[in-house]
């Protein structure tokens, strides 16, 4: 028996046909830790360009290069996910990343307590309309426990943010 399908292409892609999308995206995964090794991983079979931003030289996530600085690798395709809310460095980071063409930029954190970049962009100067720009928590809420649970939930909320889409099962 044949299936048919109605002329949608989401169906004609789960079913392997249908046309690819081009798209070059980029996730940057800043700091070094499990759920940036998730990010990374799962991001690249997303088809991801990704990138490890670790500026502490002595930090380093087995199977994969880090870059120091942010460089030219933040563009405007550029998703950007800070892993680690307890690193000394999120000012500065955050600040050079609110200067960038970056698409988002996102941190983890309970939203049950104010975010530590907060104090640290305030300190920094930073405007609040600029430190409204840092999303947080990040990811859809799916009560994630593990690094890759929350490696998950933050890349279906990126795909939904970047397709316009509320995430969940809401059609």
């Amino acid at each position: 028996m044949t299936h048919m399908h109605d002329e949608d292409p989401a169906c004609e892609v789960a079913h392997g046909g249908g046309p690819e999308k081009e798209s070059v995206r980029t996730l940057v995964a800043v700091f070094a830790s499990p759920v940036a090794g998730f990010l990374l991983k799962f991001g690249a079979d997303l088809g991801f360009r990704t990138v490890l931003v670790e500026p502490d030289p002595e930090r380093r996530l087995d199977g994969f290069t880090a870059v120091t600085e942010i460089g030219d690798h933040v563009n405007a395709t550029a998703d950007v996910v800070l892993t680690d809310h307890h690193r000394a460095e999120i000012g500065p980071v955050l600040r050079d990343l609110l200067k960038s063409p970056a698409r988002w930029i996102g941190i983890m954190g309970s939203p049950r307590h104010t975010g530590p970049h907060v104090r640290a962009l305030t300190d920094l100067g930073v405007p609040p309309e600029e430190i409204a720009r840092v999303h947080r928590p990040i990811g859809l809420n799916i009560g994630s426990r593990t690094p890759a649970e929350i490696a998950l939930a933050t890349l279906a909320g990126l795909i939904a943010d970047r397709n316009a889409r509320p995430g969940g099962f809401s059609f």
